[in-house]
């Protein structure tokens, strides 16, 4: 029998000697291109599992990864994992090392990836949505391991035995980076299944798997894919699980406010107009109404009036005054304040003398604001999205939502913020919100998780300001 080559190309596989008669492993499929066999890069362990097992003569060509005997860096802390971290790595080498594990914000992901790569030994490349989170794996793989640690995103092309990049790099790059690594692990894994960014999955052999996040679940049901691109879900923990020993224990709390009578008659009429145009669309949900809006004048008017009630609800002044009175009751706790739309960012910043944080922030400004919030040299930060992951706060105690979307990742996220574990915290979320408008259902929406259910939550009839 002729041996067969399995080669890497381009981000698939190619099985070199096998003709177009022949039975091949399950994957591959004929390309009359080049008269060979192709499969994806992603089917390469299952390949070389049919080849062994059918005893078919072979020589793999497509690794090109090294193996390695990570040691501890000079003057590295040795650090005992938690009980959970242990658990979660057990389940994950049960299931052949590959899977997710979830665990909350604050609960060591990173710490689980370092015993995760000690147990492969194999040049490893890690994924992360950021670069922010790139340079804090840089520095913390730099002061874990005693190897050559690279990076790829930023202006940096560097690839080593542990490699850290942005997935907007690893999709730009995999095509040629596809054969260099054995383990893959992706950090805040639910990025992976968007569009494009499955690839970076699809076009590498990496053999072992990984993927981390506190928030899988997708709002378009992508994170299914996961089970494919990393393996199944092999560990989760939810905020509760772990908080008083592992988390700071925390308090989520739900406040309402009113909108003055002129506003509240100003946003009823402009949602009933919103509603009847979207009532005379039928079903087809929002992607539908923003096509519609633009094809008439009456669409464009039920998108103003979607505007005005959104602006109305979001950005209630009452809104306002109530963070006054929780700043002063917090006045010396790190507070986070998030809100929706970067324009109540700039209006509480401007109100409030407090440091704005959006996208439109330079990065060393931004870097600048964080530094002085967790040395305690400003106690509070306004911002929108851009903080809710990839940042270390461990110093945040208090969370205020002004405002967001219906996200259950993004409410989970925020929460994670203020969780990381100090003696003596006790964290506190408020979600304020707009009492007789839409946000009462959006607040339903993301709160339905786990985390924000039971003796977590009190009503408001239960709080008082002190």
């Amino acid at each position: 029998m002729i041996e067969l080559l399995l080669q890497f190309d381009a981000g698939t596989l190619l099985l070199e000697g096998a003709a177009e008669s022949d039975t091949v492993p399950k994957s591959f499929q004929w390309d009359a291109r080049v008269r060979q066999w192709r499969a994806p890069a992603l089917a390469y362990r299952d390949t070389l599992t049919e080849l062994v097992r059918g005893k078919i003569p072979h020589q793999d060509q497509a690794r090109d990864y090294l193996e390695f005997q990570f040691q501890p860096a000079d003057n590295a802390i040795k650090t005992a994992p938690r009980p959970y971290q242990t658990e979660s790595i057990a389940a994950w080498q049960k299931q052949g090392k590959r899977g997710v594990i979830v665990l909350p914000t604050g609960a060591g992901k990173t710490f689980v990836a370092q015993m995760a790569i000690e147990s492969v030994n194999r040049q490893t490349l890690v994924v992360v949505p950021t670069l922010d989170l790139m340079n804090q794996w840089y520095d913390t793989l730099k002061a874990t391991f005693k190897a050559e640690i690279g990076l790829i995103g930023g202006g940096y092309y560097e690839i080593g035995a542990i490699t850290v990049t942005t997935y907007a790099s690893a999709f730009r790059f995999m095509e040629r980076l596809g054969d260099k690594f054995g383990l893959l692990i992706c950090d805040e894994a639910h990025h992976l299944p968007g569009a494009g960014f499955r690839y970076i999955a699809e076009l590498a052999i990496a053999p072992f798997r990984l993927g981390l996040t506190a928030t899988p679940e997708r709002s378009d049901g992508g994170e299914t894919l996961l089970h494919d691109l990393l393996g199944p879900t092999v560990y989760r923990k939810e905020a509760q699980d772990l908080a008083g020993e592992f988390l700071a224990d925390y308090t989520v709390v739900k406040l309402t406010v009113e909108l003055p009578l002129e506003d509240k008659l100003v946003y009823d009429e402009e949602r009933a107009i919103f509603r009847r145009f979207m009532a005379s669309l039928g079903p087809g949900g929002w992607q539908q109404f923003v096509a519609a809006s633009a094809r008439s004048e009456a669409g464009r008017r039920a998108m103003q009036a979607y505007r005005t009630s959104k602006r109305l609800a979001l950005g209630a002044e009452s809104k306002l005054d109530l963070l006054v009175r929780l700043l002063q009751r917090h006045r010396r706790e790190r507070v986070l304040i998030f809100t929706a739309e970067n324009e109540m960012v700039y209006r509480i910043s401007e109100r409030f003398l407090i440091p704005a944080i959006t996208h439109e922030t330079p990065i060393k400004e931004r870097s600048e604001w964080l530094a002085a919030f967790n040395k305690g040299e400003i106690l509070a930060l306004a911002t929108s999205k851009v903080l809710n992951e990839g940042v270390n706060i461990p110093e945040a105690a208090i969370a205020v939502v002004l405002s967001g979307s219906g996200s259950t990742r993004e409410h989970i996220q925020r929460l994670g913020r203020i969780l990381r574990h100090i003696e003596g915290k006790e964290a506190i979320l408020y979600e304020v919100i707009t009492a007789g408008t839409a946000e009462e259902r959006i607040s339903e929406r993301r709160s339905d998780a786990n985390q924000f259910r039971g003796n977590q939550t009190e009503n408001q009839e239960d709080f008082e300001f002190n």
